[in-house]
């Protein structure tokens, strides 16, 4: 009889696991919470690369991307999911740019996994990943730096960690992919988790940071419990055109010391914004959004309208359109703000935080292949509908027909119990019970341990690289 019963879980197992597959087509890919990871924009899609876990800060193998050529509410994302396709290690703290011969290749640096090249491209047209061959100069692998594209088509790669904080100026020619150095005379000292930002004069300012690799802060405040970031009172531009480094003092409300922040050029090139970060506490109330003036280097807090979100660290940040896309990190709670953040830009006299992204119409997609794909998505759509009815269906079907068989076997069995009622207590039903409540228990053992293991990473910075983490990410 418990061999019978078996058999007819069994088969009713895979019946729920056909209607499981069928659903799980309409599930939509839901990435993880993600931080230290990359966001390249190309040809109105927001590529997001791997990074570390917010939840355990080991590294995730993750690659998908946000079309922003429709409109879209961050309560609602519709990411693409790509990591099948995905080449890359797993890795976190790595650097990415648009790039290459016809600026649209996502160029990939850096990053805190040994076994990675130095060097990864991916062409958005064949989906396809390269670690392409560069000549020039030696060099070795950073990370927890921000890389910067020039107009000539090179990506500046200034200090970093190797892992020691290195001071050096690493240009890679994108489009004869090709190694160079640059000065460091009168370069400012040598940090990770700064931000850097291209120019209109092809210069690339470069402010705040980090230069102590044993700071640490709290994940919910994003308070600096430990050390002391970089002063935002100065901030640095490099000049691509002559290869010299100058320094401007700042005036106004100069932002707390902070690193792990982001920060875009403002739509009319004057300016720029930058975007949370962990701070220290200046001792008086402190924001998370400052605007620096470029052509007075005056800096000040902009009127801001819409609902505040939470600030957040080591996230990334995108002009697209009107908006500042600001995507991921540490420091919110996803059950409440959405991954992807919006401030609407456009007017200089006052930001506006939204969750509605409406592109402009020069930048949507011809209307034709746009209806063409929606009639394929709900042509899948219906197709994953009626398989999940039928499916449904069958299973309610087979277990009706299982039930009355082994309704009809029970009664079967019943009669030859009854001439046999000394063999019925040697069935083992109770220990069964006792298997599955085990089986139970280990599983939830493992998911507890699992969780717990995660939170030893974060006191105990290590990923699963190998590769000693900061103490900057050790969570409070």
């Amino acid at each position: 009889m418990l061999k019978n019963s078996l058999a007819n879980f069994t088969l009713l197992w895979m019946l729920l696991q056909v209607l499981v597959e069928v659903n799980c087509q309409m599930t939509p890919f839901k990435p993880s919470a993600l931080n230290c990871h990359t966001a390249t924009f190309i040809d109105n899609k927001l590529y997001i690369l791997s990074g570390l876990s917010t939840i355990s800060y080991k590294s995730v193998k993750e690659f998908f991307y946000l079309d922003v050529s429709v409109p879209f509410n961050t309560r609602e994302l519709s990411w693409q999911d790509l990591s099948n396709i995905n080449m890359v290690p797993p890795h976190g703290l790595a650097t990415s740019a648009k790039g290459g011969v016809n600026n649209d290749t996502l160029f990939l640096y850096g990053g805190n996994n040994q076994t990675m090249e130095s060097v990864y491209t991916f062409d958005p047209h064949h989906m396809i990943w390269n670690p392409p061959k560069i000549t020039g100069i030696s060099t070795i692998r950073k990370s927890s730096l921000t890389g910067v594209m020039g107009y000539n088509g090179k990506f500046y790669l200034w200090s970093g960690r190797t892992p020691i904080i290195s001071n050096d100026m690493l240009i890679l020619d994108t489009i004869s992919l090709n190694w160079e150095k640059g000065s460091l005379v009168n370069a400012p000292t040598p940090r990770i988790f700064y931000g850097a930002t291209l120019l209109p004069n092809d210069k690339i300012i470069y402010i705040g940071g980090l230069n102590d690799v044993t700071t640490e802060f709290d994940d919910d405040t994003l308070n600096i419990d430990k050390g002391i970031a970089l002063s935002l009172s100065e901030v640095y531009l490099y000049d691509m055109i002559n290869d010299n480094w100058d320094v401007k003092i700042t005036t106004g409300k100069i932002p707390s010391n902070r690193c792990g922040f982001s920060s875009v050029l403002g739509l009319d090139g004057q300016r720029v914004i930058i975007y949370g970060g962990a701070f220290n506490n200046p001792g008086y109330l402190d924001t998370t959004l400052y605007v620096l003036d470029l052509t007075n280097y005056n800096w000040y807090i902009p009127k801001i309208s819409g609902i505040i979100p939470k600030p957040r660290v080591f996230h990334q940040a995108n002009v697209v359109e009107k908006y500042m896309v600001i995507s991921f990190g540490i420091g919110y709670d996803r059950t409440v703000e959405s991954d992807i953040l919006l401030l609407d830009i456009s007017n200089n006299e006052e930001y506006v935080w939204t969750t509605s992204f409406v592109p402009s119409p020069s930048s949507t997609s011809d209307p034709l292949p746009t209806s063409s794909n929606n009639s394929s998505d709900n042509s899948k759509m219906v197709g994953a509908i009626v398989g999940s009815l039928l499916s449904g269906i069958f299973l309610l079907v087979g277990g009706f027909f299982l039930y009355k068989w082994n309704k009809k076997r029970q009664s079967q069995n019943n009669i030859n119990n009854y001439n046999n009622y000394g063999q019925e207590k040697a069935i083992p039903t109770e220990g069964s019970k006792n298997e599955n409540m085990t089986n139970h228990e280990v599983v939830s053992a493992i998911v507890n341990n699992d969780n717990y293991y995660g939170q030893e990473v974060v006191t105990t910075p290590t990923n699963n690289d190998g590769f000693k983490f900061f103490k900057l990410l050790n969570k409070k």
